[in-house]
């Protein structure tokens, strides 16, 4: 099945024939990038080819919207034989990313994750979307920092509620949690796999997590006993392995510390299998493209990997010198799961201080 050409769109000038590609998506990167370039096969060929930092752009491959977004740089290059163009840029939610946050009177109160992260891109023209899950009850007031960028702002409040963000090929945000849905495919050794590489590790990994909430009010005589929140074990490590996590700052009834040690275990585990897979084509068998945040079967024997269906993390769309192919980052679900945060600290854990005269 044909993977289908590049076509950069700038307003009403559609480019393709491109000899180097990079398009890079993920879950875990926002906004998605790209780098192309393309040289000229005869003279004066590429002089009518204008191209400006700044913009508008859209990317299809095969007739598939992968990115849509802006030009951030413009190399043309020329040598005594050749010349030469690169175009890099990224998605839309670049805005996101670089900018401060803005919104009047900097505190939102009474909304939503979703709904925070809505009026902070809105004034980018971005809308926020998100997925069939519980996105959380609203936040009762939230304050923005001065000089935060939005998706900083985002990036918290979604860790708030175990959320997933990442940029849509449309350029808009797309709140989530880890995937479910499966490709048509996957890839098998001996078939569609060109290389791999897999990396066991256990170096960040321990036998014991404890989550600790250590009050400000000690009593001498009563131990620390009634401070441990939460113990997680890791039995394929050895015993004397011991992880001890404090708890934030004002979190007063320990909520968010006792996800905190079951949490660290599982996505320590599943960062301790990441598999770096690069396929033939840049689609499955069904030809739809690779995209992240999709189950895929995987079976490489010659890795100690015989059977397993893990979530793509990231895939870059590539075009060299050694032809089409797709680079994938492939890790357990557990791998990918959200940091519990503390938003909103309380003070249930702050003594009066009298004041002094």
């Amino acid at each position: 099945m044909s993977d289908g050409d590049l076509i950069l769109t700038i307003g009403d000038r559609a480019i393709s024939g491109w000899e180097s590609i990079r398009v890079t998506r993920g879950i875990e990167r926002c906004p998605s990038d790209f780098d192309l370039s393309l040289t000229e096969r005869f003279p004066g060929e590429l002089d009518a080819l204008i191209v400006q930092p700044g913009d508008a752009c859209t990317i299809e491959i095969g007739g598939d919207l992968v990115v849509t977004g802006y030009v951030d740089r413009f190399n043309p290059c020329i040598t005594a034989n050749s010349h030469s163009i690169s175009v890099i840029g990224r998605g839309k939610c670049q805005d996101l990313v670089d900018c401060a946050a803005e919104w009047p009177n900097g505190q939102i109160s009474g909304s939503s994750a979703l709904q925070i992260a809505q009026c902070l891109a809105e004034y980018h023209g971005i809308t926020v979307s998100a997925a069939q899950v519980d996105v959380g009850p609203v936040i009762p007031q939230f304050n923005l920092i001065y000089g935060e960028t939005a998706f900083e702002i985002i990036e918290r409040i979604c860790r708030f509620r175990a959320l997933l963000a990442y940029e849509l090929p449309d350029g808009n945000l797309f709140l989530t949690r880890v995937g479910t849905e499966s490709a048509a495919s996957g890839f098998v050794e001996g078939q569609n796999v060109q290389s791999a590489s897999i990396e066991y590790s256990i170096d960040q990994r321990f036998y014991r997590y404890e989550a600790m909430l250590v009050s400000v009010d000690v009593f001498g005589d009563s131990g620390d006993g009634g401070n441990l929140i939460r113990t997680a074990h890791d039995l394929q490590v050895r015993q004397n392995r011991v992880m001890k996590i404090i708890a934030e700052y004002g979190d007063s009834g320990g909520d968010v510390c006792k996800l905190r040690a079951e949490w660290e275990k599982e996505r320590r585990i599943g960062r301790s299998k990441a598999l770096k897979l690069t396929t033939d084509s840049w689609r499955d068998s069904a030809g739809k493209l690779w995209e992240p945040n999709t189950l895929v079967p995987i079976s490489l024997p010659s890795l100690k990997l015989p059977q397993a269906n893990w979530i793509i993390g990231e895939v870059t769309y590539c075009l060299n010198e050694n032809g089409t192919t797709s680079d994938l980052v492939i890790m357990p679900s557990d791998a990918f799961q959200i940091q519990p945060q503390l938003l909103n600290p309380g003070y249930g854990d702050v003594p009066f201080l009298p004041q002094l005269n």
